[in-house]
């Protein structure tokens, strides 16, 4: 039902205090109430720092079940690659789901599942196990053995979830890639990682329409590097949207027959705590995506033990919703991992905020009385543009603890969801992390810390991050520089798959056996950290990653196109919006128009990568800013791109260039 204005604060929480909407640099502290029942209290921090190693001993045995106890819990002799509590084993799928049962917690719902087109499942802890035994005994007769690599291509569906634990279960490495990813994409992940299986569905609900999955496959292994040779033996197809689809029998395996007729018995397979878990594939550099790799152990570890902590997750009483599709590191640990690991009861939706009316989100806040939700500063600032009176529809009290993930959500915005979604009185808890992290680095405690708008604050008890010069040095208080994390942690990468070198020169050779995070950040006078966003080539658009090589090569890959430069400029929605600069080939130069040109190449970006990818902007110029070596200077693009008086043009081969370019500014094309 939707809600008055309350004159006083939702039961439960206390009414804001007067003084907070005034001061634009006020820190917000948490509730009396708050901090008397958190999970995480100040003390925390005092026991990491006396033993880092033994603390981090501590949170696996509290927070992970291990068929063999672990007697060594770090091993950095060989870095920068860790071992974790090497000596351990246990399974993920068992953690995530059969302990709970074990407990006489198989009747607590784990998953609430609604449809685009709002159709419902729940899912108890005791119906997950027996469906996630069923698909690894699914995936063993399709000769799935531990060590296989498997690829998931499906919707935000309940099957998504059970697909990733039945390889955890079976010990077989999954990579999973977004659904919004086209062909091209996904066949260089499948061949990257020499998957055995292949996970996919007819199709998914999309702003209210079914869109189809199964091409993509379909297209990605008739053009797979080795042919008929591949090493993809079989596709596994669920069945969502009903839509017609071309079948190669043999291969190809409808996921419901086969599932129907397995066995509701599995015994998990025993791995050692650094046997690898996923593959995710993020952007790079160089334009060839990076295989990050993940194992077990540590990665469990950090997993539980940050959503215990950061989100103060009650599994009794709460209600958990992460916003985040499981294609992003974000939905491995913060839908999967995290959360089933702890127990939680959770919401999972396949569909867009907006669909089918603005107000969807807070819909399913009130009907499944959710009272923890993590989303995107992209969505925070969208919803911001909708208007207040949209959520302000519904219930929105029972909400106790809000969360941001993705790139740095802007003052503004931070102040706009505390106030109209958590009724000015939510604790906020704005996280960094990264795919390579494996789970939440910096964060405020939220029963212990004074949050400050647009500030992640200080790493987490047992992270030891800082912010150092260009000599490694730490900065001071006020000062910036580039953020790092000087000692290693359980959920870290383990490497970059199949390239040793790669991970090590592109994450550790800027600041010797110091990760380097490729993000700029400042300390405060507080010394808390604040995050400026990357300093490498890779743009964070809507907390995706996106990699300005790998849209050039896109770019150029069209027959218009002789030279491409990409750069990502700050945007109020998206946090960076993709700006490409294009030359065209002389044969096309004469004739094109600007809006033509832009609609012809965000749609080739889009079919080759993926839509997220298509550039917001997309300038015809005559050239492109060179140094005299032939560099080219994408700073005087991005400020081009941002509107902002160009800089220093004096190495430039020929400065006059940027004049060029400012004076023909495109118009933005439609979102």
């Amino acid at each position: 039902m939707p809600q008055d204005t309350p004159s006083t604060a939702p039961e439960g929480r206390e009414a804001p205090e007067a003084h907070e909407a005034a001061d634009e640099n006020a820190t917000f502290p948490p509730s009396a109430a708050f901090a008397a029942q958190a999970n995480a209290q100040a003390d925390l921090y005092d026991q990491a720092a006396a033993d880092p190693t033994a603390f981090w001993a501590e949170q696996a045995r509290k927070h992970v079940t291990w068929k063999t106890p672990f007697t060594e819990t770090l091993d950095w002799s060989g870095a920068p690659v860790a071992r974790w509590f090497a000596d351990g084993t246990l399974n993920a799928a068992y953690n995530a789901v059969d302990r709970h049962v074990v407990a006489g917690n198989g009747d607590r719902v784990a998953l609430h599942f609604e449809g685009e087109p709002g159709d419902t499942r729940t899912v108890t802890y005791a119906e997950l196990q027996r469906e996630v035994s069923r698909a690894a005994n699914v995936l063993s007769s399709l000769g799935v053995e531990a060590g296989d690599r498997v690829v998931i291509y499906l919707p935000m569906i309940v099957e998504a979830v059970v697909a990733m634990l039945a390889c955890a279960r079976v010990g077989a490495p999954h990579s999973v890639v977004f659904g919004g990813f086209s062909a091209d994409a996904l066949r260089s992940r499948i061949a990257d990682a020499e998957a055995k299986v292949v996970i996919t569905a007819d199709g998914g609900y999309r702003r209210g329409s079914a869109a189809a999955l199964k091409p993509a496959v379909d297209a990605a292994l008739e053009t797979l590097d080795g042919g008929p040779e591949s090493p993809v033996q079989h596709v596994l197809v669920v069945r969502r949207t009903g839509q017609d689809v071309a079948w190669t029998p043999g291969r190809d395996v409808w996921w419901h027959e086969a599932v129907e007729a397995a066995d509701v018995q599995h015994e998990p397979v025993w791995v050692e705590a650094e046997h690898p878990l996923f593959i995710l594939y993020t952007s790079g550099t160089t334009g060839k995506p990076k295989g990050i790799l993940h194992t077990t152990g540590g990665y469990l570890t950090q997993a539980a033990y940050t959503h215990h902590n950061v989100f103060d997750l009650k599994p009794e009483t709460d209600v958990y919703w992460c916003t985040a599709d499981v294609g992003w590191v974000t939905g491995h640990t913060y839908v999967v991992y995290g959360p089933l690991l702890n127990g939680a009861t959770q919401v999972i939706y396949e569909g867009t905020p907006d669909t089918p009316h603005q107000g969807r989100w807070w819909e399913l806040v009130e009907k499944y009385k959710v009272s923890i939700l993590y989303t995107a500063p992209t969505a925070i600032r969208t919803c911001m543009k909708w208007g207040e009176e949209i959520p302000g529809r519904f219930d929105l009290s029972s909400l106790r603890l809000l969360g941001s993930v993705g790139e740095s959500i802007n003052p503004e915005a931070w102040k706009w969801y505390r106030r109209v979604i958590g009724s000015g009185v939510t604790p906020i808890v704005d996280t960094w992390w990264q795919t390579e992290t494996g789970a939440i680095m910096i964060s405020p405690l939220p029963g212990v810390t004074d949050a400050k708008p647009g500030s992640a604050q200080r790493p987490l008890p047992g992270i030891a991050a800082d912010v150092v010069d260009d000599a490694g040095q730490p900065v001071g208080h006020g000062e910036g520089g580039y953020l790092v994390v000087t000692e290693p942690w359980p959920a870290m990468l383990r490497g970059i798959w199949g390239d040793l070198e790669r991970f090590k020169d592109t994450y550790w050779s800027r600041f010797k056996n110091v990760y380097f995070a490729g993000d700029g950040a400042k300390k405060d006078d507080d010394g808390d950290i604040w995050l400026l966003g990357r300093v490498d080539d890779v743009m964070n658009v809507s907390g995706h990653r996106l990699s300005t090589t790998e849209i050039e090569s896109s770019l150029v890959a069209h027959e218009i196109v002789a030279e491409a430069a990409v750069v990502g400029a700050s945007d109020e929605t998206t946090g960076q919006a993709v700006v490409a600069f294009v030359i065209l080939r002389s044969e096309f130069a004469a004739d094109a128009v600007q809006a033509d040109v832009q609609e012809l190449l965000r749609a080739h970006v889009a079919k080759q990568i993926g839509p997220i990818a298509k550039p917001r902007t997309i300038l015809v110029v005559p050239e492109l800013p060179k140094t005299r070596s032939g560099k080219i200077m994408r700073r005087l693009l991005r400020d081009v791109a941002e509107h902002r008086t160009v800089g220093d043009a004096t190495t430039l081969a020929d400065s006059s260039v940027m004049d060029l370019i400012a004076s023909g500014l495109a118009t933005p094309a439609p979102k």
